[in-house]
């Protein structure tokens, strides 16, 4: 063996070094993962809290709509009861009263409210009288709550004084009822109230959401609903309350909690929360595999990094895009909502470019509240979903339909006709047509024997209106012609119709 021999190293060493080769690039490799991992994992969590803190804004707007809504509806029944004339103009309390003919009344008029309280599931839905005489469904609950002094401490529920009516939750401490009164005259209040349970159906939050807690308080911040149904009549818990006290509408979210926080009627709040790990547990668990992954494999792991940071925000990427549809869709037709078509149509028309050509066709179904009266609201509701098939059918995408009302719908054509040589108005007239003939064709009921017609006012764009509110007071006032006509019609807007309608 020559001296240059010594040099060469022994297998040992060369495994040594080699290892140490090995442990230091796999050293730096898994620091630059870890690194960019980190970076990334940051930037991940700025983007899901900006998505999840729109997400939970864009279900509160949804709850307050409901909420708002529910409570119209409420007032809109409590109004019907003053169809009935002896509703308003009895007064139990008038000394020259004839007792037979006060009790031949007192019963007409109860006939009259019970037919109404089944509509809903009220509580309550009656008139109490100054002296405490009461007409209708009054409960044996709210008459022992309220005591000798019910229509005194009624009467401090009206807050309202344009209307006079008002509504009241958590009367001495019981917020198991929410009350609506109105006065019918100086002598007579007309009492409804439901169960807070009910309002169940109006803060049904979604399924990729169940974790989240939904309350309705008052502005005291005790709550008077909440999903979760011990805590109701309790005050807000104090972590949600230190968050959102003297806000009026705001989403906060930090590293404990996601609230949101949106005022509705009556002085009332609803309240979103959710805590922050919840929402970000699946992230956080695809994190520590993604930095499990690159400490194994360098490449592997960037690999599986980018892989598993598109899996992390697809969970939430379904939940926002789940509330816009639900911010903006009517849940029961799957077409748009009232604000959602307003806000569309009104943008569409504010961008129309000069010798663009539009149309608006408002509709509305004809003897609609006789099918809810013999079939019933559900089969009403199938009813609603059919017309917002029929309505995506005949209309193309690019059109904007919208359901504006219980039973009223409206669409803005953005469409054009497919040939040159056809005439906008005749386009127009065209699509009419086929929807009479649609709604004409259908028959409901178990023998067939419902007819669901259909009654259309037109408005042209821009001859009758440039902007949104003037097309649809036109479209609105065609439809009203239609109606006038004798209904299963179409009309379009003309300069008389305003006549027409005042008549």
């Amino acid at each position: 063996m020559s001296k240059g021999d010594n040099s060469i190293a022994s297998p040992q060493k060369v495994n040594r070094q080699l290892f140490s080769m090995v442990i230091g690039y796999a050293v730096i490799i898994v620091i630059v993962i870890l690194t960019v991992t980190n970076l990334a994992i940051k930037k991940t969590d700025n983007v899901l809290q900006d998505k999840v803190v729109s997400m939970s804004s864009s279900l509160d707007v949804q709850m307050k709509l409901n909420m708002n809504s529910y409570l119209a509806r409420m007032e809109s029944l409590g109004t019907i009861a003053f169809s009935e004339e002896k509703t308003y103009t009895y007064d139990a309390t008038d000394p020259n009263n004839d007792e037979y003919e006060a009790l031949n009344t007192e019963k007409a008029i109860t006939e009259k409210l019970y037919s109404l309280c089944i509509m809903e599931n009220f509580v309550d839905y009656g008139i109490v009288y100054r002296n405490n005489r009461t007409v209708g469904k009054i409960s044996n609950g709210t008459s022992s709550l309220f005591g000798d002094r019910m229509f005194e401490e009624l009467s401090t529920m009206i807050t309202r004084q344009r209307t006079n009516d008002g509504w009241c939750a958590g009367y001495q401490d019981n917020f198991k009822r929410i009350y609506y009164v109105k006065r019918v005259h100086d002598n007579a209040l007309l009492v409804l109230s439901f169960y807070t349970s009910e309002l169940e159906s109006v803060f049904d939050n979604p399924e990729t959401l169940d974790d989240m807690d939904i309350r309705l308080v008052n502005k005291d911040y005790n709550i008077l609903y909440s999903s979760r149904k011990e805590e109701s009549g309790k005050p807000l818990p104090t972590p949600i309350l230190e968050r959102v006290k003297g806000k009026t509408s705001a989403s906060v979210m930090d590293d404990n909690y996601l609230v949101s926080v949106s005022s509705c009627g009556e002085e009332w709040y609803i309240i979103c929360s959710i805590p922050t790990d919840i929402i970000l547990r699946e992230k956080n668990d695809m994190s520590l595999f993604i930095f499990m992954v690159g400490a194994i494999a360098a490449i592997v792991a960037m690999l599986m990094c980018a892989v598993f940071s598109i899996k992390m925000t697809e969970p939430v990427k379904q939940a926002v895009a789940f509330l816009n549809t639900r911010a903006t869709n009517d849940q029961l037709t799957g077409i748009l909502n009232k604000q959602a078509f307003s806000e569309s149509s009104a943008r569409l028309i504010t961008s129309a470019s000069d010798g663009a050509e539009h149309a608006m066709i408002l509709l509305d179904l004809d003897n609609f509240k006789g099918i809810n009266d013999s079939l019933g609201h559900a089969y009403g509701d199938k009813v609603l979903a059919k017309t917002g098939s029929i309505l995506r059918a005949e209309f193309s995408n690019e059109d904007f339909i919208g359901r504006v009302g219980g039973d009223e719908f409206c669409v803005l054509v953005n469409s054009i006709p497919s040939g040159n040589e056809t005439d906008y108005k005749d386009f127009i007239i065209s699509k009419c047509q086929s929807l009479c003939r649609t709604f004409g064709e259908n028959y409901t009921g178990e023998d067939g024997t419902y007819k669901v017609s259909v009654s259309i006012g037109v408005a042209m764009f821009p001859s009758d209106g440039k902007t949104f509110e003037a097309l649809f007071s036109a479209a609105d006032k065609a439809l009203y012609k239609s109606k006038h006509k004798g209904k299963d019609t179409y009309s379009f807007y003309e300069n008389d119709d305003t006549e027409v309608a005042d008549k």
